[in-house]
């Protein structure tokens, strides 16, 4: 079946062909047997021929066709060539300048057309003994095809045009929607280049001032001078670790804003972050789990960054009498970050398109920065209300 209506779709022309064909076999049966001799059958089949000609075409030259079909009814009556099967064509070409995106006046005249040919028809070959009121019944009842035809043609072209212009509003959204999504990433990778590379500076600043004072006590102090060069050797790694994911950011702007960063934060500075909140109005419970030790510094700004992200977002989706939690669990591994929330929240869709004032760089930003160290996001709903986002951060950089 599915094979068929393809086949229908791929060939309109074929298929209004086979049927114009039909219709012309059984008007001309018509036409062959009508035995009162009234109408000439040669000018018949010609206009036979005609109105199945239009039903053939119909799709391919439709204001033409439906000037033929005038035509040919004009003659019709002008030659007293009785009701036949062909004129059905009529009714179908009709339908077909309903539904046809052309010229309105088209449409206008197939209407009037089909409304005046019953009236007409009853002028021209009036029944016997039927008084007026009949015959306003009668006509009537002849005109009511002609007009569901062009009530059935004009709701098909407007539902065509509906749904044409509901496609075209939804791709010129999703172009929007991926426009400013790029946008937002951008921006972030921007941020979060301008941010490494205060990381990577002061890592090789630490290195040139324990170079220095290894370098003045190499011969008074070795242990001092060897502790030295170890910090410097780890230094060293982690400055090399942070320039390779430094190299695959792109800096789209070199124009710091006034105000916006400062010497960057670490995951101790998580609990200075949690008590500003606090203070602000929001309760947060925080606590720690495993051994606090040292990390790249690149993992603890982005822990810190995340952990303010979403509790930025819960103040303000969360709505009133609204709770939070923070967790950082160290791993042998990695460091897990835990926040959720029991508020209200907001669509997830705020969130990637950066929150709802537009400012914000919302899941898009903490992916980015998430990808950036090499460890995994997850974020999402609470099972009965809320929002929960969770992070693994691993302490080792992926190469």
């Amino acid at each position: 079946m599915q094979r068929l209506y393809d086949f229908v779709r791929r060939h309109p022309t074929g298929i209004d062909t086979f049927w114009a064909v039909v219709l012309f076999g059984f008007s001309m049966l018509w036409v062959v047997q009508d035995t009162e001799g009234n109408q000439p059958r040669p000018v018949a089949a010609l206009l036979v021929l005609l109105l199945c000609l239009a039903v053939a075409l119909r799709r391919r030259a439709t204001e033409l066709m439906l000037l033929l079909v005038a035509a040919v009814g004009v003659a019709q009556i002008a030659l007293n060539i009785k009701i036949n099967a062909a004129d059905f064509a009529m009714l179908v070409i009709i339908y077909t300048v309903a539904a046809h995106e052309g010229p309105r006046w088209a449409s206008r005249l197939a209407l009037a057309g089909g409304l005046a040919a019953a009236p007409l028809a009853q002028i021209r070959w009036p029944e016997g003994g039927m008084g007026v009121g009949q015959r306003i019944v009668v006509t009537t009842v002849m005109a009511v095809p002609f007009a569901l035809a062009w009530v059935l043609g004009d709701s098909l072209r407007t539902r065509r045009a509906y749904f044409a212009q509901l496609e075209e509003r939804a791709t010129r959204l999703e172009q929007e929607r991926e426009a400013q999504s790029k946008v937002a990433v951008a921006a972030e990778r921007a941020r979060i280049a301008r941010e490494l590379h205060d990381v990577v500076a002061h890592n090789v600043s630490v290195m040139v001032v324990q170079a220095d004072g290894a370098a003045y006590v190499m011969d008074t102090a070795p242990d001092q001078a060897r502790q030295a060069l170890e910090t410097i050797s780890t230094t060293g790694r982690q400055a090399l670790a942070e320039m390779r994911r430094l190299l695959g950011v792109l800096r789209t702007s070199d124009a710091p804003e006034s105000g916006e960063y400062v010497p960057q934060p670490d995951v101790q500075q998580i609990e200075d972050l949690v008590e500003r909140v606090r203070e602000a109005g929001l309760e947060v419970d925080f606590k720690i789990e495993g051994t606090p030790r040292s990390l790249p510094s690149g993992v603890e700004l982005t822990a810190y960054r995340i952990v303010q992200e979403a509790l930025t977002n819960t103040r303000k989706h969360g709505g009133p009498d609204t709770a939070a939690s923070v967790r950082l669990v160290y791993f042998d591994d990695g460091l897990g970050l835990l926040v959720e929330d029991d508020g209200r929240g907001a669509a997830r869709e705020m969130y990637e398109d950066g929150g709802a004032d537009g400012k914000g760089h919302g899941l898009i930003g903490m992916r980015e920065r998430v990808g950036m160290v090499g460890g995994t996001l997850d974020a999402g709903p609470r099972p009965g209300g809320g929002f929960r986002i969770s992070a693994l951060l691993p302490l080792k950089p992926a190469h």
